[in-house]
């Protein structure tokens, strides 16, 4: 991983900003991520977002942070929070921004444990693959305190496979329909191609059951996105 991300964080927090990521899927064309977007305050985050965020409590993880802006709230509203990130340099960023407690991991070798895991802008999005699912939600039980909650968010993305008629086409031969290579590029490099998985919350609610976890919808948003609580 070349953490093409990470270095237009870092770009931006340095005062090097000149232009923006550019995302795309094998089913989505080219679109720019603002770069200004990722150091958002509490404000001009989505509704589904703040909800999440309100509703942490306890000793916290934020999965996957960024430049920290879900800790820095959490940190304002004297909630103690844990960072990690797979990118070095989105960590070094969240540091220097004023995180006070991150680390430079991924979910699965985190061994605390805590009241709240925060898995926000499409969460599920680090399973990668649906038969990961259930790996993935038993590493989050196993670090999860008695009566703890596990805060992530999601869409269904059914709608972009969805012609005029409202007919589904979809190859029923591949993989689910979540199930996404997502490309990302940056001042003319391109990232090493990942995978990232959207899932609704039918099957969410599935696989939790199946590793004797409970699901409860808690909000939809306004283009087939959802927050979830997932708790023992």
């Amino acid at each position: 991983m070349k953490d093409l991300f990470g270095k237009a964080l870092l770009d931006y927090y340095n005062g090097n900003y000149t232009e923006d990521i550019i995302t795309s899927t094998n089913i989505s064309d080219e679109d720019e991520l603002p770069l200004p977007y990722l150091f958002r305050g509490f404000k001009d985050m989505p509704k589904l977002e703040q909800k999440a965020l309100k509703l942490a409590k306890g000793k916290t993880l934020d999965v996957g942070c960024g430049a920290g802006s879900h800790s820095l709230y959490l940190q304002q509203k004297d909630i103690e929070v844990k960072a990690i990130d797979i990118s070095e340099s989105a960590v070094k960023v969240a540091k220097q921004r004023g995180v006070l407690n991150i680390e430079h991991k991924s979910i699965l070798d985190e061994t605390e444990t805590f009241d709240t895991i925060l898995l926000l802008m499409n969460g599920t999005g680090i399973f990668q693959t649906l038969n990961q699912v259930s790996k993935y939600l038993l590493h989050l039980k196993s670090i999860l305190n008695k009566n703890g909650q596990i805060l992530i968010d999601s869409s269904d993305i059914k709608y972009m496979y969805l012609d005029e008629d409202g007919g589904f086409w979809h190859d029923m031969n591949a993989n689910y329909y979540g199930e996404l290579d997502y490309y990302i590029s940056y001042k003319g490099e391109k990232e090493t191609p990942m995978k990232w998985l959207y899932l609704d919350f039918n099957l969410l609610d599935t696989a939790c059951k199946a590793v004797g976890l409970k699901c409860e919808m808690l909000a939809e948003g306004e283009h087939y996105d959802y927050l979830a609580k997932i708790f023992i």
